[in-house]
């Protein structure tokens, strides 16, 4: 049992939001000991229809938390294989490459598959176990700067009030910790439309497989879990606002998945089994730095990069880790002592934002020229890792590929594919 947080007057840390972040960081900081404060404002995770794969550099962040068995316990899995299905390749030629993700990070046995809302809940408990100080069903959140930062925030339709060292924003893409903070974001214009459907099943489909391809006017994802369940993404192009909309929205979803570069029949069982089909703009976003006195930002409050490279739970699971490793080495908790994580984030999100804009470029182009390049991409992939790590940043991290694959006369190359 934790005491609740409207009974705290002051903390070393309070984190705003419980999300992958939020609750990841307060799990590492009061395992060290500190006073931390987790505020939520939902009482129970939704689904959100995002945060459903953690890529292998991303679970090596996990693991450096401490926090990997709460995941599996949570019903996550690794595939171990990713298969490029695309209408440019016959099935059977693309099952006979598949892409190793046991061999992308040393030790680690693939992408972890795992639920959104489960993920979240049982990150929020781990911070609750640690000796973090939780609160769920908060309102408004107030943050004033001074010597010591002040939050205030509603609960149950009464004002309370914390006092601490350092406010830690991680509320999410339309943060009102950024906000107060003063912090601008930039974005870029849509990229895509995408939006996902929840499956179940699905068992045909082997749980250590993931795919990613294109056929006419779709890109698609299969990320599959335990117990025959799959999470089923589509993007489309972003004129076709409202697509897969109104009450014939999940019929609709699963007649756009009979897709011919699939196996034959391998999803014909597969049922919605959640009552949500949400799509969403992809795009980037940043913040020319994430840190101000008394504040830092972390996760999509920071920024995020376009969906379609599927990073934002490691981007998340590294801001936490690299936080919590600058508090836990200096009673500095100054702006200067996090300039080495805004440095390396700035960085790190200008690599996925080139990542994302690649895989737009090849994946959701629908002409005929697209998929030419497409599949003279697919033939480079094996034997050039310069023009490959754009490609294979996803799931070996930004950092894991050559610095030249991010050149610009890289990209260039990459876009004259025929």
């Amino acid at each position: 049992m934790t005491k609740a947080a409207c009974d705290v007057a002051a903390c070393d840390v309070a984190i705003v939001g419980g999300g992958y972040a939020g609750s990841s960081l307060a799990a590492a900081l009061a395992r060290d000991g500190y006073e931390v404060c987790l505020l939520e404002r939902q009482t129970t995770y939704r689904d959100k229809v995002r945060g459903e794969v953690i890529n292998c550099w991303g679970v090596v962040e996990l693991r450096r938390l401490g926090l990997e068995r709460q995941l599996l316990d949570a019903g996550g899995s690794f595939a171990n294989r990713f298969v490029g299905y695309d209408e440019t390749v016959d099935p059977a030629e693309a099952e006979a490459s598949p892409l190793k993700l046991d061999e992308m990070v040393p030790g680690v046995p693939g992408v972890l598959d795992v639920g959104h809302p489960e993920a979240c809940e049982a990150l929020f408990c781990a911070a609750a176990e640690a000796g973090a100080t939780v609160l769920r069903g908060t309102g408004d959140v107030c943050v004033e700067p001074g010597r010591r930062q002040t939050v205030r925030y509603e609960f149950n339709d009464v004002e309370h009030e914390i006092s601490c060292r350092l406010v830690v924003g991680a509320d999410g893409r339309q943060s009102a910790v950024r906000r107060q903070f003063g912090i601008p974001l930039v974005q870029t214009p849509p990229n895509s439309l995408g939006g996902g459907l929840l499956v179940d099943n699905a068992g045909q489909w082997p749980v250590d497989r993931t795919a990613i391809g294109t056929e006419r006017d779709v890109m698609y994802f299969v990320f599959p879990r335990r117990g025959g369940i799959a999470r089923l993404y589509i993007l489309h192009d972003k004129s076709e606002r409202g697509r897969f909309s109104g009450p014939g929205r999940f019929d609709e979803f699963m007649t756009a998945f009979r897709l011919r570069c699939l196996p034959d029949g391998i999803l014909d069982t597969a049922r919605p089994a959640s009552p949500t089909c949400a799509f969403y703009v992809m795009n980037d976003a940043w913040t020319e730095t994430p840190v101000v006195r008394g504040g830092v930002l972390v996760g999509d409050a920071a920024g995020w990069s376009d969906p379609v490279v599927g990073q934002g739970t490691a981007v998340a699971l590294r801001d936490a880790r690299s936080v919590w490793e600058i508090l836990r080495s200096t009673d500095d908790w100054s702006p200067e002592a996090f300039e080495p994580y805004a440095v390396e984030r700035r960085e790190r999100m200008r690599r996925l934002l080139l990542s994302g804009q690649v895989r737009t470029a090849i994946n959701i182009t629908f002409t005929p020229e697209a998929a030419r390049r497409r599949k003279a991409y697919r033939r480079v992939l094996r034997d050039d890792p310069v023009l490959a790590g754009t490609r294979h940043c996803i799931y070996k991290g930004p950092e894991g590929v050559p610095d030249e694959s991010f050149a610009p006369e890289t990209i260039d190359r990459i876009l004259a594919l025929q």
